[in-house]
């Protein structure tokens, strides 16, 4: 199915690796132009080089990132059309899981809610002018399940993410009647570096449970979060509900959640 993405100009963030690698490499095949927008590039984006692809070398946990990414993407491109506010998860220097409300700091709380949340507040309020330019666009924020399902773990990221789901909601109704589209993306645990890396969160879970790292990955986590599907998530299983839901194939869905979560959240 052609997604009808030839030459629509991206901009994604958290872009150098997981889903927001899988979720840049999905738009350029699908013919976009992308701005891959991450602190450092990686590997995986050094492999997608090419004229279709840019990267922005920016900290979205400054609050002057998010601005200077969406103003290097109209430099690069000439405009923006579509934005993946996918940036997220532990801050820089932060390890997840955190167990228990008292275990996080105000310094703690403030630095979730501004890469977690205010970066993409500050994308999108420096993306809607030149998607209005152009005569609309599409916006995909990524949550989380966790901002509808709670738990005594990791409160401050379960609620910075509970505000981009709710935010996402009020855009659309705002701005859909101008021609933006709105809608949100949550994952459930999705077998990225924030689980996989050394010292990751397998490894804080395999050090409380006395088990290994694959232990973890492949049977505590799938059974302590009740995954229909007994795994975790592929990135690529996100990137590609993102790219549907940016096409114009998608032209009526807007202010909607997309749960891709292996069956945690049970849905009805």
């Amino acid at each position: 199915m052609d997604l009808q993405l030839s030459g629509r100009i991206a901009l994604v963030t958290g872009a150098s690796q997981g889903v927001g690698l899988a979720t840049t490499r999905t738009l350029l095949q699908e013919g976009a132009l992308v701005v891959a927008v991450s602190r450092r590039t990686s590997p995986g984006l050094d492999e997608l080089a090419g004229p279709n692809l840019v990267h922005a070398p920016v900290d979205l946990a400054h609050p002057e990132g998010p601005g200077v990414a969406v103003a290097y993407t109209a430099e690069a491109f000439g405009g923006l059309d579509i934005l993946v506010n996918n940036a997220g998860g532990p801050p820089p220097g932060a390890q997840l899981p955190r167990f228990g409300f008292l275990s996080a700091t105000d310094e703690d709380w403030r630095a979730m809610f501004e890469f977690n949340l205010f970066s993409a507040v500050r994308a999108i309020r420096a993306a809607i002018p030149l998607m209005l330019a152009r005569g609309g666009g599409a916006i995909v924020n990524i949550s989380s399940v966790n901002a509808r399902k709670p738990a005594p773990m990791n409160v401050d990221y379960n609620a910075a993410k509970a505000g981009l789901t709710n935010l996402t909601k009020a855009l659309s109704e705002e701005y859909g009647p101008q021609g933006i589209r709105v809608n949100t993306v949550s994952p459930g645990p999705v077998r990225t570096a924030w689980w996989t890396e050394e010292g990751g969160a397998a490894d804080i879970i395999a050090a409380r449970t006395g088990a290994d790292r694959d232990t973890v990955l492949d049977k505590i986590v799938p059974e302590m979060m009740n995954l229909t599907t007994g795994r975790l998530v592929e990135p690529q299983e996100i990137a590609d509900v993102v790219a549907l839901l940016v096409s114009p194939r998608s032209a009526s869905t807007t202010g909607a959640e997309f749960s891709v979560d292996a069956g945690f959240l049970k849905e009805p």
